[in-house]
């Protein structure tokens, strides 16, 4: 058994500049949590994979093709891979989220 304390994880290399603690990585998936402090957000990116967001903490908006959405704790939101999406925090709180790729990201993903 393996018992990660997500919080206390290191930060990881990020091409956003933000929050991120890789917390598991295999051949199937990847999961990492990402905070973002109000005004953050993440660039608009394509993932080579699958991607979902499940909200832990706060709220904010994340764009996905041509749909917007405000998405708050435990919404979990599916991205379909190659689609350009972000997550933004336009409030006043910090949000908090897990983003799990399936299968385990092996190409780089594309900053837009």
């Amino acid at each position: 058994m393996q018992i990660i304390k997500a919080l206390n994880a290191p930060d990881g290399p990020n091409p956003h500049g933000v929050s991120a603690k890789p917390l598991h990585a295999s051949e199937h998936t990847q999961v990492t949590m990402v905070t973002l402090a109000p005004g953050e957000r993440l660039r608009l990116h394509l993932t080579p994979v699958d991607v979902f967001f499940y909200i832990l903490e706060g709220s904010g908006e994340v764009e996905i093709g041509s749909e917007r959405a405000i998405v708050a704790c435990d919404d979990l939101v599916v991205s379909p891979a190659r689609v350009p999406h972000r997550v933004m925090n336009p409030g006043t709180a910090p949000m908090r989220f897990l983003v799990v790729k399936t299968p385990a990201q092996q190409e780089q993903t594309r900053i837009l």
